[in-house]
């Protein structure tokens, strides 16, 4: 599999999407600067968390209309799988890549912890090494992580099986999501955008390794 990770300024997750995408595929990936036009030819882009251009004006807005953007759009439209995490969501929303939008959280506080997820469906190139309904531990790390929508569009995404994680269980939606929405996938299922950070829990030294199984997924997708 071949991957490249978008850096932006602000950005925080970078190096650590990369880790575990080495560990997983064996080889590190490609690092593209936010000022770069072109992508070099990959399977998979990601776009990390962090806090891209200091989230000024709007989380994501400004990142959405960088040089590197249009040719995450192209290979978007070409079929190529993006990934975006946390502020990576928030730069496909912004980009018009996925539907709705992320808002402060319901609380008005940055929220840091663990959080209980359901996997919705396991028949993608995301989630096959999940269970159906599996419940993970993801941690999220979010201060604009309450995604909205219209009623319109959450019935589609619930109808059309576009929802990827939920927030699982009581009182585990730390920001006040819709229908407790904590990931969705665009048409075609080759888009994901979830506020987690599978990322932060990989790896047995962070204390889990629920987080790996969206990579490994990914690798055994493109192997």
């Amino acid at each position: 599999m071949k991957a490249c990770v978008v850096v932006f300024p602000g950005s925080n997750c970078d190096r650590d999407v990369a880790r575990i995408l080495a560990a997983v595929t064996g080889k590190a990936p490609h690092m593209a600067w936010h000022g770069d036009t072109v992508l070099p030819k990959c399977d998979l882009v990601v776009l990390p968390g962090g806090f891209s251009y200091g989230d000024y004006l709007r989380s994501g807005a400004m990142a959405a209309h960088s040089p590197i953007m249009r040719a995450v759009i192209e290979h978007a439209r070409a079929g190529g799988a993006v990934l975006g995490i946390c502020n990576g969501f928030q730069i496909l929303t912004e980009a018009g890549l996925l539907p709705g939008a992320l808002m402060r959280n319901a609380s008005l506080r940055y929220v840091c912890r663990d959080v209980t997820l359901s996997v919705e469906r396991t028949d993608t190139i995301f989630t096959r090494a999940y269970g159906n309904g599996e419940p993970i531990t993801i941690p999220v790390a979010h201060k604009d992580g309450c995604y909205f929508a219209d009623e319109a569009t959450l019935d589609r995404l619930d109808g059309e099986g576009l929802v990827a994680f939920r927030y699982h269980g009581a009182g585990s939606n730390p920001n006040g999501s819709r229908r407790d929405i904590a990931g969705i996938y665009a048409e075609g299922l080759r888009i994901l955008g979830m506020m987690p950070h599978p990322e932060r829990l990989a790896d047995p030294a962070l204390g889990g390794t629920d987080g790996a199984k969206l990579f490994n997924s990914l690798f055994a997708a493109f192997r």
